[in-house]
């Protein structure tokens, strides 16, 4: 399935963690902590939002750290995806 998000929002796809401690202990799902680093998989169009323009400064492949409770998570083709919006990234990860 294709997923075309709305003006200025991403769709992103977390980038997997560890599941093992520097010290060699393995996390549980339920420890570990929601992954603050993604691949961004499709971008809006941006454009005049609430009066402002905006200019869309991410791009499909890009690996960004944003926000930790921003976006609404979804499931997408068996795949856990997050549609969040560009200010909520707080950087690209070159």
């Amino acid at each position: 399935m294709k997923i075309k998000p709305m003006f200025d929002r991403i769709v992103i796809k977390a980038v997997e963690t560890q599941e093992k401690t520097a010290s060699g202990l393995y996390l549980t799902a339920s420890s570990q902590e929601k992954p603050q680093v993604a691949e961004v998989i499709a971008v809006g169009p941006g454009g005049t939002i609430d009066g402002k323009e905006v200019v869309m400064q991410v791009k499909v492949g890009d690996k960004i750290l944003y926000n930790k409770y921003a976006g609404s998570d979804f499931k997408l083709d068996d795949e856990e995806v997050t549609i969040l919006k560009q200010s909520d990234v707080l950087a690209i990860i070159e």
